[in-house]
């Protein structure tokens, strides 16, 4: 799976999160540090179990890959 990520560096920092999976955020000294921060953060909260209230089912959707620049 492919997400878009969103960098920048400022102030000797690296800074950058996903943009499909709001709340995946990072900070760290070098790019390559923050990208593996943030492929640890997508990660973990696509693992995260989800409880839901009775009644609601989770399903899963399939879109297709954009061709991204």
């Amino acid at each position: 799976m492919q997400y878009r990520a969103v960098i920048k560096q400022t102030e000797g920092w690296w800074i950058g999160w996903l943009i499909d999976l709001p709340g995946v955020n990072a900070q760290e000294k070098t790019r390559e540090e923050l990208m593996e921060s943030l492929r640890i953060g997508a990660q973990e909260m696509l693992e995260t179990n989800v409880p839901f209230e009775p009644g609601f089912i989770m399903e899963k959707l399939d879109v297709p890959e954009p061709e991204w620049a």
